[in-house]
């Protein structure tokens, strides 16, 4: 054998050292989502398979609580459920569109008109800073018929908060006008992100602004209307501070939502009726599962 044939270099493999640092940012978050998340959500989804009272132990009953709340039309739980979970859904209907079509508004105005842009955005983003007590605080001085600027001013006698169909219109416009900042933030960065190109090639071909926004706008923030859509939907589903405080339920529990049930029946009666309480939450819990699915696949990328 030739001695002068070149040896092969042996290559030692570097050991992998364990990086902390991913860990270190995204431990304490999913620490959080553990504690204050997934471990009170799978033992809720226990809870509503038992009779409890949430001072002794749970008695398991199985889908006893799910049958009285779906089909024992004696009951008044059925009937607490059926007329809750009909007012959730017409608060949904009558505030999340506009909740994203007016911050869509807005925000295609705001970027079409960048001169004090940034003033008149802190403006509509203010209300979103409050806390939702405050915001029903200011309302109920608002509407007031014994010392509200509407009564006093302009004459007003019309009770809105216990008079249907203002109290939905009320609700619906408090909402819009507390979260109306979130949604707007997030299109005007979208907007900000619209290809020129795309824009400056449907000008040269005759589009109009209209046909340009329709066109070439929409479907380039498809993505983060799909976001807002989504997740403006989960927030309406879990209203509670405005029907709570503002119209207490009424007139006639017209608009009492299904929350204002749940925590009625757990803090308010002193029954063994946590578990159907429970029961209320998941079936809640499932039906924004099924509406925001069935929105993904509406607004799915067909390409």
């Amino acid at each position: 054998m030739d001695a002068t044939a070149v040896k092969k270099p042996v290559h030692s493999k570097k050991k992998k050292s364990f990086n902390l640092w991913p860990a270190f940012f995204v431990g304490p978050h999913l620490l959080i989502f553990l504690v204050f998340f997934l471990i009170p959500a799978v033992y809720g989804i226990y809870i509503s398979f038992t009779k409890w009272n949430l001072f002794t132990s749970p008695e398991f009953v199985g889908l006893d609580n799910y049958k009285t709340i779906l089909f024992d039309q004696d009951s008044s739980f059925y009937q607490q459920f059926r007329n809750g979970l009909k007012n959730t859904f017409l608060f949904v209907i009558f505030s999340v569109p506009f909740c994203i079509v007016v911050p869509l508004i807005i925000a295609a105005a705001l970027s079409a008109k960048p001169k004090m842009a940034k003033f008149f955005q802190s403006i509509f983003y203010l209300p979103s800073l409050f806390a939702i007590s405050a915001v029903m605080i200011i309302w109920q001085f608002l509407l007031s018929v014994s010392y509200g600027p509407l009564s006093n001013y302009f004459d007003i006698s019309t009770n809105f908060v216990n008079t249907q169909p203002y109290a939905w219109i009320v609700l619906a416009l408090v909402t819009v006008w507390w979260c109306i900042g979130g949604n707007m933030v997030i299109y005007l960065a979208a907007l900000n992100g619209v290809s020129k190109d795309l824009l400056e090639a449907a000008s040269l071909d005759g589009a109009g602004t209209i046909s340009r926004f329709f066109r070439v706008v929409l479907p380039s923030i498809k993505f983060q209307l799909l976001f807002t859509l989504v997740t403006t939907t989960i927030a309406q589903f879990n209203v509670y501070g405005q029907p709570l405080m503002l119209t207490q339920g009424g007139p006639n529990d017209s608009t009492r939502v299904l929350l204002m049930y749940i925590q009625q029946n757990v803090f308010g009666r002193g029954a063994s009726i946590a578990g159907m309480s429970s029961a209320m939450a998941v079936m809640l819990g499932l039906c924004i599962m099924v509406v925001s699915a069935f929105q993904f696949y509406l607004l799915r990328d067909k390409d």
